[in-house]
């Protein structure tokens, strides 16, 4: 993964971010006297998203050692405000609707009409008793 590319998923994130914020502070209802904390935090939401985005490409097999391992060591110039793995899952929940949505809207390509269906066969029971399951009646 160059850098072009990881500033390239940055950008794009950034911009749907921005949008995705405006959008929902027009549709959000206000509390009337309440007073919240907007203290801006260290790593915005499109750089926890390119986070998780990039570990996903990468394919480790989980996400404290890529981030402690990786992006805190490897990573150092592409995020220089890094947190801490706990704040930084703390984070990952808060952004899950963002990403989960960006996903939805501008990741997923049109649909070709081909689609691929697993034929991994569901063992259920053994063979003999069958006949004794109710959950598969009809198809065992």
């Amino acid at each position: 993964m160059t850098d072009a590319n990881i500033i390239e998923i940055f950008c794009i994130l950034d911009e749907f971010c921005k949008y995705f914020a405006s959008e929902l502070k027009k549709h959000t209802l206000d509390i009337c006297g309440k007073r919240r904390r907007n203290r801006p935090c260290l790593m915005s939401n499109s750089e926890v998203m390119t986070i998780l985005v990039l570990f996903h490409i990468l394919r480790h097999r989980d996400l404290k050692s890529f981030y402690l391992g990786y992006v805190c060591n490897h990573m150092r110039k592409e995020f220089p405000h890094r947190l801490s793995y706990n704040r930084f899952v703390e984070r990952q929940a808060k952004v899950g609707l963002h990403l989960l949505l960006f996903l939805q809207t501008c990741a997923l390509g049109k649909c070709t009409g081909i689609s691929i269906i697993d034929s991994t066969p569901l063992k259920s029971c053994n063979i003999k008793r069958a006949h004794s399951h109710r959950t598969m009646k009809g198809w065992a």
